[in-house]
C-alpha cells in the first residue's frame, strides 16, 4: 500500500533560543516521517506495538449482520488500514468481507481470510484442511428454520409421500430429517427435493402446484407466511433446541499469528457491544433497525420476530453455557458430525474437541473466559 506523507505544524521563530528547539523538532518530525511506519489512513492504536492486519468473512444473518452494523457504528472500519473504536483498543486491524454464505465458506477453505461467520454443521467441512477454532457462539435457531406446507396439508401426516424442496447439504435437511426422526417416523416415507431456498420460498408464494412444501430459514420463512394465507408451519427448529448453531470460527493458523489472541479478544469485544445496545432500552430498536436494513431490509416489527426466532448468545455466560454443555459435546455435535459423513456433505469426520488445541474442529472457551473475566489488551 502506498504511504503518502504529510506533517502538520506550524513552526513560529520567536528567539534565538528557541530557534534551536524548533530545528530540532523539525528534524524529529522529519526522521518520523521519513520512517514511513503509519499510513496516512490508519489512525494510531493505543499501543506502541505493531498493529496486526485480520479479516472476517460474514454474511447476511441476523447475529452476523451485527459486524456490519459494528463497522456503521465506527467499532471496526471494515476497510484495510483504518481503525475503529476496539481496533484501537485491541491493537489490530480488521477487515471485514461480505458476501453470500457460500462465498464466505470457500474464502475461509481456501484460507483467502482469518475467520468466517459460519454454523457448527458447515465448519466440519473446510476443518479437514484448516483447523478451525469456534470462538464464539453466536446465536441458534428456534423457529428460524422451518417446514411449511400449503394445499390442504395440516400435520406431518399429510406431508407424508409429498416431496419436501430445500438445500440439501445443508441445515435445512439435517433440520429436516432430525426433526423426523425425532418424531418416530421414516426419513424414506418423506421425500427430500434440491432446491434453493430463494426459489422454493417464491414457488410457494405464487402457487406453483409442483411445490406444496418446502423448509427453508428466515428471511424466507417470514416472507412465507406472511404472503400466503394457506401457509401453515408443520415442524420447525424448535424441535431440536440448540442443534443449528451459528458462530465465529478462526484458523488456527490464524490465530497463532501476532496479535491473534487481540484479534479474537476484539471480535468478542464488537459483538457484546452491539447486544448491549440491543438490551438496552435507549438504543433497542434502533439497532435492530440497523441489523434489519443489513438482513433483507426487514422493519423494526419483524425484527423483533426475527430475534425470537434466532435467539441471540447475548453475553459471555450464555455462550460458555452452550459449549460447555453435555449434551452438546457428547450428543449434539457428534449426530452432526455422523449426518454430515453419512450424506456425503464430507469425505470423513474432522476430530472435535472442546479447548483442545490438537482437534481439527476446537470449540475453544479460553477467549470467552478471559472477556468474562475482563482481561484488558495489556493483560494478553
Amino acid at each position: 500500500m502506498p504511504r503518502k506523507l504529510e506533517a502538520h505544524a506550524t513552526f513560529t521563530f520567536q528567539t534565538k533560543n528557541q530557534t534551536m528547539k524548533n530545528l530540532l523538532s523539525i528534524l524529529a518530525v522529519i526522521a518520523t516521517l521519513l520512517s514511513g511506519c503509519t499510513p496516512k489512513t490508519q489512525p494510531p492504536s493505543s499501543s506502541n506495538q505493531p498493529i496486526e492486519k485480520f479479516s472476517l468473512a460474514w454474511s447476511e444473518y441476523p447475529s452476523w449482520s451485527v459486524f456490519g452494523v459494528a463497522d456503521e457504528l465506527g467499532l471496526i472500519e471494515k476497510d484495510a488500514g483504518k481503525l475503529g473504536e476496539f481496533e484501537k483498543k485491541w491493537n489490530v486491524d480488521i477487515v471485514l468481507k461480505q458476501a453470500d454464505y457460500d462465498t464466505c465458506i470457500q474464502l475461509y477453505g481456501a484460507s483467502t481470510v482469518d475467520a468466517v461467520c459460519i454454523t457448527n454443521m458447515d465448519v466440519l467441512g473446510p476443518a479437514d484442511s484448516r483447523a478451525s477454532v469456534a470462538i464464539l457462539p453466536t446465536s441458534t435457531s428456534k423457529g428460524a428454520d422451518a417446514c411449511i406446507a400449503v394445499g390442504g396439508i395440516e400435520n406431518i401426516e399429510g406431508l407424508k409421500g409429498v416431496a419436501t424442496f430445500g438445500l440439501e447439504r445443508t441445515v435445512s435437511q439435517y433440520c429436516f430429517e432430525r426433526c423426523l426422526e425425532l418424531k418416530g417416523l421414516k426419513v424414506a416415507d418423506y421425500p427430500f427435493s434440491n432446491m434453493d431456498p430463494a426459489v422454493a420460498a417464491q414457488a410457494i408464494q405464487t402457487g406453483d402446484n409442483k411445490v406444496r412444501s418446502i423448509i427453508v430459514w428466515n428471511p424466507f420463512v417470514m416472507q412465507t407466511l406472511k404472503s400466503k394465507s394457506d401457509a401453515k408451519v408443520i415442524f420447525d427448529s424448535t424441535d431440536i433446541p440448540e442443534e443449528i448453531i451459528d458462530m465465529v470460527v478462526v484458523g488456527k493458523d490464524s490465530l497463532s499469528k501476532p496479535g491473534g489472541k487481540n484479534f479474537a479478544m476484539a471480535i468478542l469485544d464488537v459483538y457484546y457491544a452491539i447486544n448491549k445496545r440491543m438490551a438496552d432500552p435507549k438504543t433497542a430498536d434502533e439497532t435492530l433497525v440497523a441489523i434489519g436494513a443489513k438482513f433483507s431490509s426487514l422493519k423494526l416489527d419483524e425484527m423483533k420476530k426475527i430475534v425470537e426466532q434466532t435467539s441471540f448468545y447475548s453475553t459471555p455466560d450464555a455462550a460458555i453455557a452452550i459449549l460447555e454443555s453435555d449434551k452438546f459435546q457428547k450428543e449434539t455435535m457428534p449426530a452432526v458430525a455422523a449426518f454430515c459423513e453419512s450424506h456425503g456433505i464430507i469425505a470423513r469426520k474432522p476430530s472435535i474437541g472442546f479447548s483442545n488445541p490438537e482437534s481439527q474442529v476446537n470449540f475453544e472457551m479460553e477467549y470467552l473466559h478471559d472477556f468474562k473475566n475482563g482481561v484488558t489488551p495489556d493483560k494478553l
